[in-house]
């Protein structure tokens, strides 16, 4: 097949939303496909566009047998609600001629959406009914919903509003897929039909994330030694994180357990903020964001790990950093309410408590600190569900047969393919068209 992807992010990004898109289209050129991306230069997390990026618009270059386009945008050195619309709007604004002349000259097979960013994702499933392409949206979070419910926009009139614009763009695709059952179960309330709405987790490359020794070069550099407690973030500092209640946890802990130690490792807009929270408390530590090859040894410092979490993000998004963590054999904290989706995956592979509560939070810390064997217990069984559930080679070979309609060709007849990423059905009619 020939597959166009659209997405604001994609590599040399390391993190977030960049490296699923860049993983997915690397792993689908490896089973085949010929794949082309239309994205924006690298930004995130820092939020600053490398300068050698700022000559290359509108190029297309092969990055690992896949064509990629940069097209100019608005990047705010310090984003806020406003700014964060600005920056969407101008990827919509720039990416638009790339996207339709490649639709025209090239005639892909699929045209694929990532959100973020909704708003460039209007304009490819318009190009797609035009050219005869399938039309799919692979949503990540839920921008909307997100920037009102954590106060980065808060007109309940410009809500109502983008809201129904995000409903029509939702519908005028094929197929909408999320990253969660909870998140598809959102897809469904905001007006989706269920035959339309598909779970593709994230994934995790379970070869090159697998239990390791505590004692690794991060351990060495920061003078801890076996007896000292790890509590490990890794990933974006930003608002929805609410890295704000892991400092305050740490501070409370730092005169009666003073061997537990904290890690923040990442970039991100608060990183700022938190790194002044945290000043002159020595049990606190920063890291940058760390290179790919010493990924794994970060994820085996930690006895264990942090996914704080506000309230008002619960099923905008699963952390993506999950799949991760279970993979590395270590078990997590993580800040949930229950019934949501986060929680769902967490239970029995770590502790889930209030989004928001740092007293409960160093209640958990302390609780985990002190039992080695529930410790083990739970990272054995995290490492279970990473095999299971967020193998990247099986949830992108069976997206790709998605995509690809592979099963009975008799019209009318399902699709069923299941596995990592849960059972889903595709309808043969809709079926995308082979190269």
């Amino acid at each position: 097949m020939r597959i166009l992807l659209v997405g604001i992010n994609y590599a040399p990004d390391l993190i977030g939303v960049a490296k699923y898109n860049a993983e997915l289209c690397e792993s689908l050129v490896a089973e085949g496909h010929e794949v082309r991306v239309i994205t924006a230069p690298p930004y995130y997390p820092a939020w600053k566009i490398p300068p050698a990026f700022k000559s290359s618009y509108f190029r297309s270059v092969a990055i690992d047998g896949v064509r990629v386009t940069r097209t100019p945008i608005y990047v705010p050195g310090h984003p806020t609600g406003a700014k964060r619309l600005v920056h969407h709007a101008s990827f919509a604004l720039t990416s638009a001629p790339s996207v339709l002349l490649a639709a025209l000259s090239w005639r892909p097979d699929v045209m694929i959406a990532v959100a973020p960013s909704l708003m460039s994702a209007a304009f490819v499933s318009f190009v797609a009914r035009r050219v005869g392409a399938k039309s799919w949206l692979h949503v990540q979070d839920f921008e909307v919903d997100a920037a009102f419910d954590l106060g980065l926009l808060r007109n309940p009139s410009l809500r109502k509003w983008m809201l129904r614009v995000e409903t029509g763009i939702l519908k005028s695709f094929d197929r909408v897929s999320t990253i969660s059952r909870a998140m598809v179960e959102r897809l469904r309330i905001k007006g989706l039909d269920p035959d339309r709405t598909i779970e593709v987790r994230n994934w995790i490359d379970t070869n090159a994330i697998c239990p390791g020794s505590r004692m690794t070069k991060y351990r060495r550099d920061l003078t801890l030694d076996q007896r000292d407690i790890v509590a490990l973030y890794s990933g974006t500092m930003s608002n929805k994180q609410g890295l704000e209640f892991v400092i305050e946890a740490a501070i409370a802990l730092e005169a009666s357990h003073p061997h537990i130690h904290f890690i923040l490792a990442g970039e991100g807009p608060h990183k700022a903020k938190l790194e002044q929270l945290a000043s002159g408390h020595r049990n606190i530590h920063f890291l940058g964001l760390q290179p790919v090859d010493s990924f794994n040894q970060l994820m085996a410092t930690a006895d264990f790990h942090l996914i704080p979490q506000k309230a008002e993000a619960a099923d905008l998004v699963l952390p993506s950093k999950l799949g991760a963590i279970f993979a590395s054999a270590r078990p997590v904290i993580a800040m949930a309410e229950e019934g949501t989706g986060l929680a769902a995956e967490v239970t029995d592979a770590g502790l889930v408590i209030p989004p928001g509560d740092a007293v409960a939070l160093a209640l958990a810390i302390c609780q985990l600190s002190e039992a080695p064997a529930l410790r083990e217990h739970y990272g054995q069984e995290g490492r279970r569900r990473a095999l299971d559930r967020w193998d990247r080679g099986a949830i992108v070979h069976r997206w790709s047969e998605a995509m690809a309609g592979q099963g009975n060709a008799t019209a009318q007849k399902d699709t069923h393919i299941e596995g990592a990423a849960g059972e889903f059905a595709l309808p043969v009619e809709d079926a995308v068209r082979s190269s």
